[in-house]
């Protein structure tokens, strides 16, 4: 039996998947809401950046890894 991680299989063997917006390695891969119109995953900074752009006003951030 042969177990591949789902990180792996997303990527490709070995490789990073990178950030639909900035392109760099994505460490924790974030969704895009449908009403942005972003094909692809996002980092971090760029899914916390885009919810600012939608959601205007001061977010707080609860249980940040």
């Amino acid at each position: 039996m042969i177990f591949i991680r789902t990180s792996a299989i997303r990527g490709g063997l070995g490789r990073r998947e990178k950030c639909a917006v900035c392109g760099e390695d994505i460490a924790k891969l974030y969704i895009p809401m449908k009403e942005w119109s972003v094909t692809g995953s996002l980092c971090g900074t760029c899914y916390s950046a885009k919810l600012g752009e939608h959601y205007p006003g001061e977010h707080v951030r609860l249980g940040k890894d």
